[in-house]
């Protein structure tokens, strides 16, 4: 066992600004007040059981194509780097299907919770901390997920939709940052091994 709490907390920060489940909750809210029931428990399992099974089966994935997990990590910071700019300038790139109804599995669960950015931020982040740390610090942001799903309203009224909007814009800029980092990092280590 390799417990940091160190890299707990910098895990901890990186999958807390990709999940964004503080900028997530106009959309919550919305499907809401569209009578849509989203039930915290069932939404938090669906997307825990998700993200653990591609952190651990994501290797597997990745040795069938033959990729290693640096390159891997470069390909992440780059997808980290592009969702950064979707969230600072509100550019949409992926639109949800509006032929699918929205329910606590679509798209709560999967992608908002758990969808490309983190699942590559997950394999990025095995780069670089040991898992151990990562999977404290995923359960740590799931606990976060289900108690704000829990009061989606109270934070809503609390934050309001200025507030809202600055940590949109706060976690675009972290996320920049971080896809940055991953990218140089883990290019540099492919360029040494050449």
């Amino acid at each position: 066992m390799q417990i940091n709490s160190t890299e707990i907390v910098q895990a901890f920060i990186i999958i807390f600004a990709i999940i964004d489940i503080l900028g997530s909750l106009p959309v919550i809210a919305s499907i809401k007040n569209k009578g849509i029931d989203v039930k915290p428990t069932q939404t938090t399992l669906i997307a825990s059981a998700l993200l653990f099974s591609f952190m651990f089966l994501g290797h597997s994935i990745l040795n069938m194509f033959q990729v290693d997990i640096n390159s891997f990590a470069v390909a992440g910071g780059l997808v980290l780097f592009v969702v950064g700019i979707e969230m600072f300038f509100d550019i949409v790139i992926i639109r949800p299907d509006p032929d699918v109804k929205p329910t606590s599995l679509i798209p709560v669960a999967f992608p908002l919770l758990a969808g490309p950015g983190i699942f590559t931020a997950l394999l990025s982040l095995r780069a670089e901390f040991a898992t151990e740390n990562i999977c404290i610090a995923l359960f740590l942001n799931l606990f976060f997920v289900w108690v704000m799903l829990n009061l989606v309203d109270f934070f809503q009224n609390l934050f309001g939709n200025t507030g809202m909007y600055i940590l949109k814009k706060f976690f675009g800029i972290i996320l920049l940052a971080i896809g940055i980092k991953l990218f140089a990092g883990n290019l540099a280590t492919l360029i040494g091994n050449v």
